[in-house]
């Protein structure tokens, strides 16, 4: 079932979703279930399952000379998306990005997903390679989420690559990112809310954001789509603050603000075990401020660690 048929049946019920990240190379898939089962309880109508490009190393060869080796460091998201559906019955939303793959690639995932009867995505243009600084595209790949949505469409009509005529259709719900506090890269919010409502009328049926810590944010952009014209569902994605090193860890990799209030109360902890407990308490208040203005879903970044985002689930569902 897609997303938005998902919030459609809940017929106004906030629900609950999470995302959780494929394993290391070489972890076994147990991992993955001892993320979601703690969760299965609060009934997720689905789940979402990051991709990753590839990452390099350098190994020195004999003669001295440093070789730039390719890895994938987490690799496994279609067979995720095959283990969920297979064990949990419930629909998975795979990661689609562009970073590090090309478009033979892209459709190769795609008809793989399909296949499965995997119905929604998230198509992204992914983060740059943490050595480069700045994204590059692969060279016969896309080098923004726009030109993968065009692809997936394409995909939709029956029309795959080096093919004269069409052949069966897939069927993908496209859900899009969207960020309250604007994409860093964006040189205003005014340009970002452009890009987006591209999106949007390319077909995005849904939108889930990045992470943010104050709500007035959320509820601004949501109001600023609006205006434009953006009227699918704006999902919020939320991340509960479990370490101290997430003051400066969060605002660096992801560009968000966390309001003085959570700051001060943060300072005042003496370990990461009082910055898990202020976190929580942060992000329920947060959920429930969310809930009453009647949120379609609540959204949880665990990074595959279930047990502080289920204390929060505790408190809400």
């Amino acid at each position: 079932m897609k997303v938005t048929e998902h919030i459609k049946n809940a017929e106004g019920k906030t629900l609950f979703s999470f995302e959780i990240l494929p394993p290391v190379k070489g972890e076994s898939v147990q991992s993955i279930f001892d993320a979601i089962d703690p969760l299965m309880e609060f009934k997720p109508p689905f789940i979402d399952v990051t991709y990753h490009r590839e990452e390099y190393m350098y190994k020195k060869r004999e003669n001295g000379l440093l070789e730039k080796v390719t890895t994938r460091k987490r690799p496994g998201t279609v067979g995720i998306c095959a283990a969920i559906l297979n064990k949990y019955g419930i629909d998975p939303v795979p990661h689609i990005i562009c970073g590090g793959f090309n478009k033979e690639e892209t459709e190769n995932a795609l008809i793989d997903l399909d296949f499965l009867g995997v119905e929604n995505i998230l198509v992204l243009r992914g983060d740059a390679i943490k050595s480069e600084g700045r994204f590059e595209p692969d060279p016969d790949g896309h080098s923004y989420a726009t030109e993968l949505m065009d692809q997936v469409n394409e995909l939709n009509q029956g029309i795959y690559l080096h093919e004269e005529v069409t052949r069966n259709p897939t069927n993908f719900s496209i859900g899009v990112a969207g960020y309250p506090e604007k994409h860093f890269e964006a040189p205003s919010l005014k340009s970002d809310m452009k890009y987006l409502k591209q999106k949007v009328e390319k077909g995005a049926d849904y939108i889930v954001t990045q992470m943010f810590f104050d709500n007035k944010k959320y509820f601004d952009f949501v109001d600023k789509c609006r205006s434009n014209g953006i009227d699918v569902p704006i999902i919020p994605g939320l991340k509960p603050i479990t370490t101290l090193k997430h003051m400066n860890i969060l605002p660096s990799i992801f560009h968000v603000d966390l309001p003085d209030d959570l700051v001060d109360a943060l300072d005042k902890c003496k370990d990461n075990a009082g910055a898990r407990e202020v976190g929580i308490e942060w992000a329920i208040q947060q959920s429930k401020e969310l809930m009453k203005e009647g949120v379609p879903v609540l959204h949880y970044y665990t990074m595959s660690k279930s047990q502080v985002v289920r204390k929060i689930a505790e408190a809400l569902f």
